[in-house]
């Protein structure tokens, strides 16, 4: 039977009588307390994203403490575990602290070191479970969809965002690459330092990347393309991350992105298989769309939703015809693709209908002319309110050269300046 979040502490001891007494300490001392004398039954008997603390005996049959310990924290390493041992297993209990275990009391057990202990270990695990929840939901609402390969990612994001890993994430341009990075950084539990993204090819030298590196201290380093930096650059970025390793202390996380195939590109020797092995050790794939079809629907309502409420407008409706043409395209820009097509519908342009086409209106409520400009002038302040008033990507989207656009803004007394306002931070 799984304990729930109202048992505070799990005892583990083949011995009753000790179990007993230990639970009788710990009501007196106001905690609810569950035990068991079968260490097997341990795992079974715990939630990943259980709250409390295992008090566990060092010697007991079927599994003694270091092997119930190894188990724990391979099913979760931030569960605290207290473990008990005679005054001789002094040089054991050390290196089960070194192992995982919070702490080891010795027997027999002074009731005061216990509780002093636990107030301090249930708050802090308490928190760590607040910041798993408080994680798990903005991934899920960064990461959109519930088809395997997205939900897997989510899992991988959520499992090692709050620590300070380096991490090599793969996929193809506009997948969201740079929406994991940002989401780990964002997540991490010590980012007190800023995020900073730079190209391996803007690093010519090895001062480029120690400048940058004193920048980006106690934060975290979006690396694009590592293998573009010059080979001593690798080599000293090399000797940077195992030296971090070495002192167990991580003053820059880096989180590398390489376009294209990876082990290729070690292959031709443009990236030092060590750089690559670092790296490497913990790698994401951000899955493309052709891959999960079935999330392309729920993230063109989601970027759709998001725009017209940047636009202070109602959603429109999206007709099935359409839905079925969106899950049709092959999206080789990915979401990147998807997004940009979902805020040119919530301006009136609908795409990927075989010929471009606005939508209708619904009534003939004043003269062509007058509708037809009125229309133009709502489109490109639509498109103005969007970009925040950057020209170069309002004239991308309406597909117009940027004189054409300044001319029709001219036309409908649209002034950029009024609608560059500062835009909310994202992932």
């Amino acid at each position: 039977m799984i304990i729930n979040n109202d048992v505070q502490v799990l005892i583990v001891d083949d011995d009753k009588d000790v179990v007993e007494a230990y639970q009788d300490l710990l009501e007196i001392s106001g905690y609810k307390a569950q035990a068991t004398t079968d260490p097997t039954q341990v795992l079974a008997m715990i939630a990943k994203n259980w709250s409390g603390v295992i008090v566990s005996d060092m010697y007991m049959p079927g599994l003694d403490g270091m092997e119930l310990l190894a188990k724990i924290k391979d099913f979760d390493n931030e569960l605290p575990v207290i473990l008990i041992t005679g005054h001789g297993d002094i040089p054991m209990a050390v290196d089960a602290v070194k192992k995982g275990a919070v702490d080891f009391l010795q027997k027999p057990l002074q009731p005061t070191e216990l509780l002093t202990l636990l107030e301090v270990l249930l708050p802090k695990r308490k928190q760590v479970i607040e910041q798993r929840q408080s994680l798990n939901n903005t991934v899920s609402e960064v990461l959109i969809g519930d088809s395997p390969l997205i939900v897997k990612l989510r899992d991988q994001v959520a499992n090692i965002a709050l620590t300070n890993k380096d991490v090599l994430i793969d996929g193809e341009g506009g997948t969201g690459r740079r929406t994991v990075s940002k989401l780990l950084h964002h997540s991490r539990q010590l980012s007190v330092g800023p995020y900073i993204e730079i190209d391996g090819s803007e690093i010519t030298c090895t001062p480029d990347l120690q400048r940058t590196m004193i920048s980006v201290r106690s934060g975290s380093l979006c690396l694009t393309n590592p293998h573009k930096m010059p080979m001593e650059v690798q080599q000293w970025l090399c000797r940077f991350l195992l030296e971090q390793d070495r002192q167990g202390k991580k003053e820059v996380r880096v989180l590398a992105i390489i376009d294209g195939d990876a082990e290729k590109i070690v292959e031709s020797e443009e990236m030092l298989p060590e750089l690559f092995y670092f790296l490497s050790q913990i790698r994401f794939v951000v899955p493309t769309l052709r891959q999960r079809t079935s999330d392309i629907t729920p993230i063109f309502k989601h970027y759709l939703r998001c725009s017209c409420k940047k636009l202070n407008k109602a959603v429109p409706s999206v007709d099935k015809a359409y839905i079925n043409t969106l899950n049709r395209h092959q999206w080789s820009g990915n979401i990147h693709e998807l997004k940009s097509v979902a805020e040119l519908y919530a301006i009136g342009i609908v795409k990927l209908t075989g010929q471009e086409r606005s939508k209708p209106l619904e009534q003939m409520s004043s003269p062509l002319d007058e509708l037809v400009d009125g229309y133009e002038k709502q489109v490109i302040e639509d498109a103005l309110y969007l970009f925040t008033g950057r020209i170069n990507e309002v004239s991308s989207y309406l597909q117009i050269p940027r004189k054409k656009l300044y001319l029709r803004m001219k036309k409908h007394g649209l002034d950029k300046a009024e609608f560059k306002v500062r835009p909310t931070s994202e992932f």
